[in-house]
Formats: structure tokens, C-alpha cells, sequence
């Protein structure tokens, strides 16, 4: 049975109630609260069919776009996968997790946070996840209420993260700048080899098992499937490697950094410590940016598939009319966009992320661009399954755009990412996405000194080159973005 909605704040009133009206008739028909089946992929970009990418094949994250509500403009709170997670899945943006990079877990700094799985297994949900959906899976122990391993234990022999190399040993002491820090190279065709061997794959058909379980079980679910690609390394079985033609690839411009932009290049992340990655230059050659883009989007292909293989299991349990499912990437990344890789900024194609939302009862093939994050994420799951907001929840319900996908319900979109200066402060950025500008500051951590202001118009400057914050033309707007940008202290 659903319990009764808590007032919100951020509601529009008339969409809430079209939608609950429709979300409750469909619960309780079904006698029970409705299932959540949480997808989250890492490293994901919106470089998909459904995106408007038509050179990526993307059959099975297209089918869910079909079937529910794409979000076109939806931005994650940091740019690297742990510290993203921990603000998706408490509700609070980063200065108030004190989550900031990918190792940092979310319990050793909010100890008593109600999490988004933790309320749902509090309100009679049996919870589980499987994969990678907090950094770490030590994380947030208290917020489980079985183990996936119990009803789908891994298989010797499967689940390997390459098949065709021995790792290099004792690579755990290694150096992290060291090339040699990986025990494999950055990406890898696995060949004529099945789904299986590869961890993502293993983990598919283990998630496909427990699916099959709950349509026997007598609770409500919120089951959570983390994907690991197109994470490097590159890893993928043959067959979506021969989906793409690596000489069609086209090279992106390889602007080093943004015109005019102080915090902009990301020096590669972590794809700077596998062992065919060259040291020392400038920009990899076309040769490899071409093999790095051709392993990206098979490993995306890859994850694809396991994608349709959960809603296949879910259409054949006959849960299906009864369970939201959420996809989201945890951040964007860079594939030799401005000759830069990985994550680790707070720009465009760093935070920009998919996201989609398939529920019963919400009119499907539809597409937002209303502002959007991932702190929106917790909020809108209580609203949808009739469970109460939390209070410490920083986002806004996005089942006012469920209902109505031209409501917009903010202004803009945060994104914060720290950066240490060249022989100077560590820098905290505070960026905001608005229909047309992205604008940011960078303070000093410590003095909240300002250092630089970027804007970027993208109604003149689509490819986000040239930062335009001295322009004369823009010296009225200056002041709205900054009130703006202040909001995310007040965790707005």
C-alpha cells in the first residue's frame, strides 16, 4: 500500500497530482509499491542513437528511451565516479557529502545520512545491488537487505576484466604515475568469446537470476545493477568491436585547452597510467585516437547489451508494469575532445549525462530539456513510489517533467569539481548550466578568494571554445549568474 505523498516545496501541483493519481491507480492494482530497477552505467557519455548519435549502436538503452522519458539536459555533481555516486544516492551535493573524488566513501563522511536505498529498504523494499553502483561495495552496508550473492553467486572462471593476457604482477605496488600501474593495456577485443567471460556480462545474467526471483517474492524491490563499461580498459567480446568501422572515425579538434579557460584540461585521468599509452606528448596520434574512440563505443555496445538483457528478464517475470527503471552514467567523459581523455573537469562534456526514467502510468517517447541533476534523482523515486522526501535532500521531484516534459523546475544546474592550482591553493569550481551559458568560479578552498570567472555562451559558441567573461557584452548577465552560482552553498 502507498503512504501518503509529503508536501514538497518544489512541486507544481497540478502535474503532481496527474501523476500520482495515475502512479497510485497502477499500485494498487498491482497490491503492492512499485519496483525500482536502478541502472547505473559508468563513464557513460550521452554519445548514444537515442542522444541523436547515429553512429553508435545503442538498440537497448534506445528501447528504454522509447518507453519512458529522456533527459537531455541532465548534469551529475562531480566528475568522478565516487564522489557522483555518493551525492546521487544521499540527495546532497558534494561541499555537503564532503565527497570529492573516487575514493572517499560516503559513510566515512556522513555517517547517518538516510540514503536513497536505505529509505526504501526502511519502508518494506527487500534492497540488493550487484556490480558497481556506490565506488567502493563496502560502502553503505546499512542500506541492503540481502546479498546478491545469495541469489546469484559468480561462476569460477567468468567475470574476468581481460581474456586474452595474463595480468602483470604485483602491480599493486607500482606507482600510480607509473605506465605500468595497470596490469593491461587500455583496451582489449576480446575476440569470439561470450558475454560472460567479461565482468559485466557475468554480472547481466547474475542480475537477470535475481529478477527472476523477486516476481516470487512478496516485497517490493529496488534492486541497483552497476555496469563498469565503457570504463577503461576498453574491454569487449568481438562482435561489438566489428559493429564499428575504425577508419570512418573522425579525430575531434584538439584544442589542449578551452580559449581563455584557467582550470579547463584534465591531463588524461587515469588513461595516462596503462601501459600502451604513450608518455610525454602532447596528444596521442590519430593511429590511437581512432583505436581508444573504437574501443569506447564497443564497450558501450557491450553495456548495451546487458542493458536489454535486464528488461527483457523483467518483461518475461511479468514485473514490468509494475517497476520504474532509472538509467543514468555516472559522469560524462572526454574521448579526445579538445585532444583531452577521461573526466576530472567541471565542464560540458564532463558533466553532461544520460538519463532516463520508465514508469507505469508515464506517457512514453518523450524528451526533456529542462535543467536537471542527479541530486533531483532521490526525490523523484519517494515521489513516484508515494514514500516521503527526506529532508536533507538538496534536488527537486522530477515528476512534475514526468508529467509534463515541457515544466522546467530550476534555473540551472551545479557541477563542482577541486583542482589544485600550479603552485598555489587547492581551487574549488562552481559551475552552473543554464538553457544558454555555463558559467563558473574558482575560490581558493581556504580564503573563498575568487581567482577566475569562465563563461561560456553556447547560443554563440556551441563547442564551448572561447570563455567570454570579459566581454563587454555580457558585464548585465554577470551578476544573475553569480547569485546563481552562490545558491550552491545553501545546497539549493
Amino acid at each position: 500500500m502507498i503512504v501518503a505523498m509529503k508536501p514538497h516545496p518544489n512541486r507544481i501541483a497540478k502535474s503532481i497530482s496527474l501523476l500520482s493519481l495515475v502512479l497510485v491507480a497502477v499500485t494498487a492494482s498491482a497490491g503492492n509499491g512499485l519496483n525500482v530497477l536502478m541502472i547505473a552505467v559508468d563513464d557513460l557519455r550521452p554519445e548514444l542513437a537515442c542522444y541523436g548519435a547515429s553512429s553508435i549502436h545503442s538498440p537497448n538503452i534506445d528501447r528504454l528511451a522509447r518507453q519512458g522519458v529522456r533527459f537531455d539536459r541532465a548534469y551529475c555533481q562531480v566528475a568522478v565516479c565516487g564522489a557522483s555516486r555518493a551525492s546521487l544516492l544521499s540527495g546532497c551535493r558534494p561541499e555537503t557529502t564532503g565527497c570529492w573524488n573516487f575514493s572517499t566513501l560516503l559513510r566515512s563522511k556522513m555517517p547517518d545520512v538516510l540514503t536513497l536505498p536505505q529509505h526504501f529498504k526502511q519502508s518494506g523494499y527487500e534492497t540488493t545491488f550487484l556490480g558497481k553502483v556506490y565506488h567502493s561495495p563496502s560502502d553503505d552496508a546499512p542500506s541492503w537487505t540481502l546479498k546478491a550473492s545469495d541469489w546469484a553467486p559468480s561462476q569460477p572462471g567468468k567475470g574476468q576484466s581481460y581474456v586474452n593476457r595474463k595480468p602483470i604482477g604485483g602491480a599493486k605496488t607500482r606507482k600510480r604515475d607509473d605506465p605500468s600501474t595497470k596490469n593491461g593495456p587500455s583496451n582489449e577485443n576480446g575476440g569470439n568469446v561470450s558475454d560472460d567471460m567479461y565482468t559485466d556480462g557475468h554480472n547481466a545474467d547474475r542480475a537477470v537470476k535475481i529478477i527472476e526471483r523477486f516476481a516470487d517474492h512478496d516485497k517490493p524491490f529496488f534492486f541497483a545493477v552497476g555496469f563498469l563499461k565503457p570504463h577503461l580498459p576498453f574491454n569487449a567480446p568481438g562482435k561489438y568491436w566489428d559493429l564499428y568501422d575504425r577508419a570512418s572515425i573522425e579525430i575531434p579538434a584538439r584544442e589542449d585547452v578551452i580559449n581563455g579557460v584557467a582550470y579547463a584540461n584534465s591531463s588524461w585521468g587515469e588513461l595516462k597510467n596503462y601501459p600502451d599509452i604513450p608518455r610525454n606528448v602532447k596528444y596521442l596520434d590519430d593511429d590511437k585516437t581512432r583505436e581508444l574512440i573504437h574501443g569506447y563505443r564497443a564497450a558501450t555496445s557491450f553495456t548495451d547489451a546487458q542493458v536489454g538483457k535486464l528488461l527483457d528478464a523483467l518483461d518475461r517475470s511479468g514485473q514490468r508494469d509494475k517497476t520504474i527503471v532509472i538509467l543514468w552514467g555516472d559522469h560524462g567523459w572526454y574521448v579526445g575532445d579538445f585532444g583531452v581523455w577521461c573526466k576530472h573537469t567541471n565542464y560540458e562534456i564532463a558533466t553532461r549525462v544520460p538519463l532516463i526514467i520508465s514508469a507505469p502510468g508515464v506517457e512514453p517517447n518523450r524528451s526533456s530539456l529542462s535543467m536537471t541533476e542527479f541530486v533531483d534523482v532521490f526525490p523523484t523515486l519517494c515521489e513516484m513510489t508515494g514514500l516521503e522526501v527526506p529532508d536533507h535532500c538538496q534536488g527537486k521531484s522530477l515528476a512534475p517533467i514526468l508529467a509534463d516534459t515541457s515544466t522546467r523546475i530550476k534555473e540551472a544546474a551545479f557541477s563542482q569539481y577541486l583542482k589544485k592550482k600550479p603552485g598555489g591553493d587547492q581551487m574549488r569550481g562552481t559551475s552552473i548550466r543554464t538553457d544558454r551559458f555555463r558559467y563558473t568560479e574558482w575560490r581558493s578552498v581556504k580564503t573563498e578568494k575568487l581567482d577566475a570567472i569562465e563563461l561560456i555562451d553556447f547560443e554563440n559558441d556551441p563547442g564551448a571554445t572561447c570563455n567570454v567573461a570579459d566581454a563587454p557584452a555580457y558585464e548585465d548577465i554577470l551578476p544573475k549568474l553569480a547569485e546563481l552560482c552562490a545558491q550552491s552553498k545553501a545546497g539549493i
